[in-house]
């Protein structure tokens, strides 16, 4: 009965999306967080770099409401737009188009910026020059630097209206302050002091001015709005580049697709595309969405979506993913899941609920960027009366004052974490690897123990065969051969093995007579005239295979008996063969400091002959599907911090219960949910570097908010002190956030 009540209870909560405008630092971010989460029955997280909010919310509420409270804050908010139908596509959008669609925001920026610096550049010039300071220069200067304070610096002006109106402050509230607090006192000393006389010279300072009314201050104002703009510019392009991986995902796939409708082939969009219906995949075209195969036979370049180089052989029966490529012949293929449930929606959508989401250092990062404001408004003044009150100079107090409005930006400390998330994650997307969230970073720097489930993580987890050995008057393809035209009748995967390596290693295989099954014991029938026996249907056994099908055995491999004619005549021996990669895996895990241990429910003897394989020393073997979760517990008990990498439905309660569940993507639905880290390929290699990339984009993060922490805790006492002109205090504080992100970006060459 609990169950029911918390499943309705969960279910009862909607979630949507809201795409937020007007947002221009992380303290925004936090007032927009902070009064939706103040509603009724509403969990809402807003990401600065992505610009949403990802809000959970009660029947009560309505979207609209949402919507509402965020436009009563100050700024704008709307639904996601819809996806535009596949129909409207045009083929002729070059790739360049469609990979980077025009930005308007970014193009008004640009605008702004090259107008702004063209305006600013000779003000600056003068102002530093005196050489270039002609007589009434300080007119030209005020003429030039008006539109750059008013025009160029209107956004950040209107942002800080919008924002008194609402009473709370933010870094455009700083940025403004200061520029027209530099402006405001430029016209004073222009208009009512000394400084609108002819032949009126000025020079600059790294520190805060100490002469009179004959101080201009007209290179910082105009300075300041076009370093900030450059700053905004280069920070908004660098977060366009960080999301372009999820965005890059989000378009591979096929736009339309060749249907048959009554044998005839009909283009569709693929948004039209239904379960059950059977399309055409020509060599060369994407196949359209997730389906099996039904008639045909090719090979598939998943490159695109897995990072895989080697292309995939596939035939009827065989399952084919959308967006991967079809690299050789016709394709029919049935559509098992379209639209939301395709693997490609599926790994986008995990990669941009990892992007939404929020670490716990950037939590913290958020409720300092809060109040920062605040505190640097009090700053500034008192700095400003500080320095009236011990030197009587009101320019140099007014100079750091500015100074201490100006530098004082958090955004770097706001784009620190998401930068560095959109990136990685966007990253491990290319290479197939799928961060569900910024949590899971947490956990891969503190795991040091690494359980690897057997079957199909370590190995293949599907039969084939390993050895044949042949009697003295019998040869090896002669056994092969008939037992595998036998074992072609049987279902059995042992017998699938045998039957898959007859054909391979001797063509077609002759027609087996009077087939019978005898289950627990093996098959037999008439090949070629022969009567032909496979399983355990012979008592005694020559030396030689007797000691072939001992040594089968002690290697954890099924030892199969061929016979004909009445006598033995060879063993095949065959096993749950060991991924190619699985031994490399393993060393890469060891190299990160992490303890393999493989775990099975398979047989010690086959457990120990996987593990000896691959170099893993510590085994547990014969375990119980319902028992991995205690094995799992039992390490964390023994002070581990566990990571677990598995793929069965076996495995998905083990997956949620370690520190860290890594599912491989060729498994199971209930696998990769339970998991933080999907590995899209089957190559246990991948876990190395997910855990490799998760740790760098961690180390990344780290680095950024000490950078971020550090330059304003420097920062703040020399512009108080004096020792910073607010010009120079406008270019650090711009390229304090273009670090952060530019070094957020060095993840994309992660290999």
């Amino acid at each position: 009965m609990t169950s029911t009540t918390t499943g309705t209870a969960i279910t009862a909560h909607a979630e949507v999306e809201l795409l937020i405008g007007g947002m221009t630092c992380a303290s925004c971010a936090a007032r927009v967080e902070k009064k939706l989460n103040r509603m009724d029955g509403v969990t809402a997280t807003v990401n600065f770099a992505t610009e949403k909010a990802k809000v959970t919310y009660s029947p009560e509420t309505r979207v609209e409401d949402l919507i509402a409270t965020v436009v009563k804050t100050g700024y704008t908010a709307e639904p996601p737009a819809p996806e535009p139908a596949a129909a409207e596509d045009t083929s002729d959008d070059s790739p360049e188009e469609s990979a980077t669609p025009a930005d308007p925001e970014l193009t008004s920026l640009r605008q702004r910026l090259v107008v702004s610096a063209l305006l600013a550049a000779p003000v600056v010039l003068m102002s530093m020059i005196p050489a270039l300071q002609f007589d009434n220069w300080q007119w030209l200067a005020l003429t030039l630097a008006a539109p750059v304070v008013v025009w160029g610096g209107r956004p950040f002006h209107q942002s800080a209206w919008t924002n008194a109106r609402h009473a709370a402050a933010t870094m455009d509230t700083l940025v403004s302050l200061g520029t027209l607090a530099a402006f405001g006192w430029s016209l004073w000393a222009l208009f009512f002091g000394d400084a609108g006389m002819p032949g009126m010279k000025d020079s600059f300072s790294f520190t805060a001015r100490m002469d009179g009314a004959s101080t201009i201050y007209l290179e910082v104002a105009a300075g300041v709005v076009a370093f900030i703009l450059l700053g905004r510019y280069l920070e908004a392009r660098s977060k366009r580049r960080a999301g372009a991986a999820l965005r890059a995902l989000m378009e591979l796939g096929a736009k339309d697709v060749a249907v048959l409708r009554e044998g005839r082939e009909v283009r569709i969009p693929v948004a039209r595309l239904a379960a059950g219906d059977r399309f055409v995949v020509r060599p060369g075209e994407k196949i359209a969405t997730d389906g099996t195969v039904v008639d045909g036979v090719s090979a598939v370049d998943a490159s695109l979506l897995t990072g895989e180089s080697v292309p995939v052989d596939v035939g009827v029966g065989d399952p084919v993913t959308g967006a991967t490529v079809n690299a050789g012949g016709r394709l029919v293929v049935e559509a098992t899941r379209v639209g939301a449930d395709t693997q490609l929606a599926r790994m986008a959508k995990l990669v941009e609920d990892a992007q939404n989401g929020k670490a716990e250092v950037q939590r913290l990062a958020d409720r300092v960027s809060g109040i920062f404001v605040p505190v640097v408004i009090l700053i500034a003044v008192a700095t400003f009366g500080v320095w009236l009150g011990a030197t009587g100079n009101s320019v140099a107090a007014f100079t750091a004052a500015v100074a201490v409005l100006i530098i004082a930006c958090p955004c770097a400390l706001g784009l620190a974490t998401p930068t560095a998330l959109m990136v990685g994650t966007g990253r491990g997307a290319q290479l197939g690897i799928l961060i569900r969230g910024p949590e899971v970073l947490e956990s891969t720097r503190r795991v040091d123990t690494v359980v690897l489930d057997k079957t199909g993580t370590v190995t293949t987890g599907r039969m084939t065969l390993q050895a044949v050995y042949a009697a003295e008057d019998a040869d090896e393809k002669q056994v092969l051969r008939l037992a595998g035209a036998l074992e072609h009748a049987s279902e059995h995967p042992v017998a699938r093995a045998i039957a898959v390596a007859a054909e391979e290693r001797g063509g077609t295989l002759p027609e087996a007579e009077g087939f019978e099954s005898m289950p627990g014991r093996g098959v037999r029938g008439r090949v070629e005239g022969h009567e032909v026996t496979v399983g355990r249907l012979f008592d005694e056994l020559p030396k030689e295979l007797a000691r072939a099908k001992d040594e089968a055995e002690r290697h954890g491999r099924t030892a199969v008996v061929v016979g004909w004619d009445g006598r033995a005549r060879g063993v095949l021996a065959v096993a749950d063969a060991v991924k190619e990669t699985s031994a490399e895996a393993v060393r890469e895990l060891r190299a990160l400091g992490l303890t393999p241990v493989l775990l099975t429910g398979d047989n010690r003897a086959v457990a120990e002959s996987v593990a000896q394989a691959v170099g893993i020393d510590q085994v547990i073997a014969e375990v119980l599907p319902e028992d991995k979760v205690d094995v799992v517990r039992r390490l964390q008990g023994e002070g581990r911090t566990v990571a677990m990498v598995g793929d069965g439905v076996n495995d998905a309660a083990a997956l949620a219960v370690a520190d860290l569940g890594l599912a491989m993507g060729t498994g199971t639905d209930a696998a990769i949910e339970a998991g933080d880290l999907t590995l899209v390929r089957g190559d246990l290699r991948v876990a190395a570097d997910a855990i490799r990339l998760s740790r760098r984009t961690l180390s990344t993060i780290k680095g950024n908010l000490v950078w971020a922490f550090g330059y304003n805790v420097a920062a703040l006492p020399l512009a108080a002190a004096g020792l910073l002109n607010p010009m120079i205090a406008g270019a650090a504080m711009a390229f304090s956030s273009v670090f952060v992100v530019s070094n957020s970006l060095r993840l994309r060459t992660f290999r």
